[in-house]
């Protein structure tokens, strides 16, 4: 698969397949996670893979997002962080943990692997059941394992047109590409 067939073929996956990922495929896919850029190189994300099934529930309940509890793995992006915040006004491991988690999306489906980016968590349970320091922030979780079925791919589902969220040389300058 290329880069721009991955992309468009993935898609958020909330129903997995009993089956274990394997320890190689993880592997790989952290490979990837750690060759994704961040500011000033300072690589302050962090992550945690969760496979044992009392943690998977724990976690999963700090989401309460149903399908958590049914994927085999899931992987809490954190971040060892000094709080930098860039001249933008953002806050740099914000960014850079994006980036990161972007990279092992695209890397897991590649591997014919899906998975979910979970934003609604309350991290407090996240870092009490996974051991997690304060000062280290939980900005996000990711279901990952084999989709039961698969969806439509991201490129057949409803999408702004380019013209509504590309402009060439200003602000709402039509982009002629």
């Amino acid at each position: 698969m290329n880069i721009f067939d991955t992309i468009a073929n993935r898609y958020s996956v909330r129903s997995y397949l009993d089956k274990k990922v394997e320890p190689e495929k993880l592997a790989s896919i952290f490979s990837a996670v750690r060759l994704a850029p961040s500011a000033r190189n300072a690589q302050e994300w962090r992550f945690v893979i969760i496979t044992d099934p009392e943690l998977r529930e724990k976690v999963a309940q700090a989401g309460g997002q149903p399908f958590l509890k049914e994927c085999p793995v899931i992987i809490a992006a954190c971040a060892e962080t000094d709080r930098r915040i860039m001249m933008s006004g953002e806050l740099a491991y914000t960014v850079d943990v994006a980036i990161a988690i972007d990279h092992l999306t695209l890397a897991a489906t590649a591997m014919g692997l899906g998975t979910c980016w979970v934003g609604s968590f309350d991290p407090k349970v996240v870092r009490e059941a996974l051991d997690i320091p304060e000062g280290y922030p939980v900005a996000a979780l990711l279901a990952l394992g084999y989709p039961s079925e698969q969806k439509k791919p991201a490129v057949e589902k409803s999408r702004l047109n380019l013209h509504d969220i590309v402009f060439e040389n200003g602000w709402q300058k039509e982009f002629k590409g």
